[in-house]
């Protein structure tokens, strides 16, 4: 049985795959933002099996980092992150939102905190191979203007939100090559459309699906051998967008991803 590491779990989506893979067997180390929530969260998946709960505002990179460094040190067994946390699209109509650090913060939580995060647990993970990492991604995908990576122009929520799973993608695909033969599997898929989560309510959208319907997905590429670097809707394989997958587009995103990272 795998230690698993699930983002965003006090919620929707987090929260159900939290429980499906703890009365499974696994052992699950539960992120939230909101201390109460995760304690909460913690002591329902106890009645399940083990369960460990991690407290950061993944808007904050020194607490992605700092998270990284606490789940390391206190769970060297970890095989398994899997990247869920997200902001959604927002109320149709509201303003640009910045994370703490000053970066756009569907950006900042969707794509840099997943970045930060793998980073700092890699060599945990290449210690405990065959493991793997999942991006929880979304269809929605829009190619990032890398003259303003940020979107302080014609700035939309959902526009924000669809370029940072955007970037996730297309980071996904050159983290896959970079970990090539090393016991360490990358994919991101998109769970299911429109779940029924706070996320979806908040955009004013009926939701199509619930969170059962997208555990599936999650659920195979956590904990069964699915090769790497691939894109999943479900649990089917699919193709992201087609310029994910252009080497100049990921190449610039390396660079600005970089160029973010170190302001």
């Amino acid at each position: 049985m795998s230690t698993i590491l699930i983002t965003g779990a006090t919620s929707g989506l987090g929260r159900y795959v939290a429980f499906e893979l703890v009365r499974s067997g696994h052992v699950v180390l539960a992120h939230g933002r909101d201390r109460q929530r995760t304690e909460r969260l913690v002591a329902e998946l106890r009645t399940e099996g083990e369960a460990e709960g991690f407290v950061a505002d993944l808007a904050r990179l020194a607490e992605v980092r700092e998270l990284g460094a606490r789940v390391a040190e206190a769970r060297p067994g970890l095989d398994v992150l899997i990247n869920n946390a997200g902001v959604g699209g927002g109320t149709p109509g509201s303003g640009r939102e910045l994370s703490a650090d000053g970066h756009e913060l569907r950006l900042a939580v969707n794509y840099l905190a997943p970045v930060v995060l793998t980073r700092s647990l890699l060599p945990v993970l290449r210690a405990n191979t065959p493991a793997r990492i999942v991006n929880v991604g979304s269809a929605g995908q829009e190619p990032l203007d890398f003259t303003d990576p940020e979107l302080t122009r014609g700035y939309t929520g959902m526009s924000a939100y669809c370029r940072s799973k955007f970037a996730l993608a297309a980071h996904t695909f050159t983290l896959a090559e970079e970990l090539a033969d090393s016991g360490v599997s990358v994919n991101v898929l998109h769970p299911a459309t429109f779940m029924d989560t706070a996320m979806v309510r908040e955009s004013a959208v009926t939701p199509w699906n619930s969170v059962a319907d997208g555990a599936p997905g999650v659920l195979a590429l956590a904990t069964e051998e699915t090769g790497s670097g691939g894109y999943f809707d479900g649990t089917r394989r699919a193709r992201a967008h087609e310029e994910t997958y252009d080497p100049e587009v990921r190449k610039r995103l390396a660079a600005v991803t970089e160029q973010l990272l170190t302001v």
